[in-house]
């Protein structure tokens, strides 16, 4: 069993439905299909909340009726028989007729999760009926029979494995299954979702469940980059990525992947693939533990960070005055991305500020506190980089002219990471990619 997971903008139009449905043949091995919404579905469904939430009624009437519209274009364009239409006329029209209903009654958060999943109920309902009608043989199963979360709000990976095996048991001859990423059922029974990159990780709950040879992430470009593409020249995808590599690269600002979306297959050892839809020809990104070589990958860029410096005479060899500086952190649930220490004074980021006036209040107690916005974390990734000498040498001359405010070298080994001002960001990538990946000095020999 594959499970191929495609993104907003691979199924983002009638056109590219088509062209989905096209590579989910080429091969008959067994699959799953799982389908994000289409392309700017699930923003204009946050909008829709928001106007709701806030009984802007006219305007979220409006809001409604103008998505409604651009799925009926969908349809007409997407769909040829008079048979097939009336169907997908059911499917468009059970969604909206639920947000209609929104407009007559409160709105409350269990509503807006409902009103969120209509996305992939759209996009899968309406891709199903394509299939059926150029008879290639699928069944649709509903991510909400399987896809479920415990009472911590987390996935249980042996509950979904046991409700989705059940599931597939009814269709014991079936190849082709099609469900929903994004969405699932509370431990109350609510119509939920797996956050924002969920179908991401909804394709790496199913293939770690079912043991899958492979889990497929197709989006719209050919894998995980060594640069951003956006700003660098001349950038490559990785063709091989250790499952650590992958994660730091996405939690430090690579776009395309979720940090946590793929744990549930590295803990069983899923490969997870990354492919374009536009040119499928294209390798990709392989992303597992095989094949692990010493050189640098990828460098990527985190932005809104901002940096924190605590200083006190009071830490001179005071034990636990780390410990209450963490606590308090902890205490208004935002999480540390670097720290560094001296002998009086501890720097540190974040980039969830929604806290942060309380946080200096609080840390104010324990000493002087400077706050510095507007910040970017650089983070050069490779598996064992930190033990080469020459590769930290070469980052640092590229570095060479900037005000670098942080360094964090030795938390791991598959990174190193630099704290500058966000306005140095483009000038540290490119002189990066120069100097680091323009050298032949990547290549560590092994021990």
């Amino acid at each position: 069993m594959r499970v191929l997971k495609f993104g907003g903008t691979s199924v983002g139009s009638a056109e590219r439905m088509r062209h989905v449905a096209e590579l989910i043949t080429k091969t008959s091995e067994p699959k799953i299909i799982v389908l994000s919404a289409v392309s700017g579905t699930t923003n204009k469904l946050v909008e829709i909340g928001e106007l709701l939430s806030a009984r802007s009624l006219e305007m979220a009437h409006l809001a409604i009726e103008k998505l409604f519209s651009e799925y009926q274009d969908l349809l007409k364009e997407l769909l040829a028989s008079n048979e097939m239409r009336e169907i997908g006329e059911e499917v468009i029209n059970n969604s909206f007729s639920l947000m209609k209903n929104y407009l007559k009654y409160p709105f409350g958060k269990s509503k807006n999760n409902e009103l969120l999943a209509q996305g992939e109920l759209l996009s899968t309902g309406l891709f199903n009926l394509y299939l059926a009608e150029n008879g290639i043989d699928a069944q649709l199963i509903s991510a909400l029979d399987f896809m479920h979360l415990d009472e911590n709000g987390e996935p249980s990976l042996e509950d979904i494995s046991i409700k989705l095996q059940k599931v597939l048991e009814n269709y014991p001859e079936q190849k082709l299954f099609i469900t929903q990423g994004f969405i699932c059922l509370n431990s109350e029974g609510d119509i939920d979702n797996l956050k924002r990159g969920g179908s991401d990780y909804t394709a790496s709950l199913i293939g770690a469940a079912l043991n899958a040879e492979e889990v497929e992430i197709w989006t719209d470009i050919d894998g995980m980059h060594n640069n951003d593409p956006r700003i660098v020249e001349n950038t490559r995808a990785v063709q091989h990525l250790s499952f650590d590599e992958a994660a730091e690269l996405a939690y430090f600002g690579a776009k395309i992947l979720h940090p946590t979306s793929i744990l549930p297959a590295q803990e069983r050892e899923i490969p997870v693939r990354l492919k374009n839809t536009m040119n499928p020809e294209a390798p990709g990104t392989l992303i597992d533990n095989t094949g692990v070589t010493r050189t640098v990958k990828a460098v990527a860029a985190k932005d809104g960070i901002t940096a924190i410096k605590i200083k006190s005479s009071r830490m001179l060899l005071a034990h636990g005055f780390l410990l209450k500086v963490f606590q308090i952190f902890d205490s208004f649930k935002t999480s540390i991305d670097l720290i560094t220490t001296s002998e009086i004074a501890v720097s540190l980021t974040v980039d969830d500020t929604s806290h942060l006036d309380d946080i200096v209040l609080e840390l104010e107690k324990l000493g002087s506190v400077e706050v510095d916005p507007e910040q970017t974390i650089i983070c050069l990734v490779g598996n064992f980089i930190m033990e080469n000498g020459e590769v930290v040498n070469n980052l640092f001359n590229a570095l060479e002219k900037m005000p670098v405010r942080m360094i964090s070298l030795g938390g791991s080994k598959n990174n190193i990471s630099v704290l500058l001002p966000a306005a140095y960001k483009q000038q540290a990538l490119k002189q990066i990619n120069d100097v680091v990946f323009g050298l032949k000095v990547m290549e560590i020999e092994k021990d």
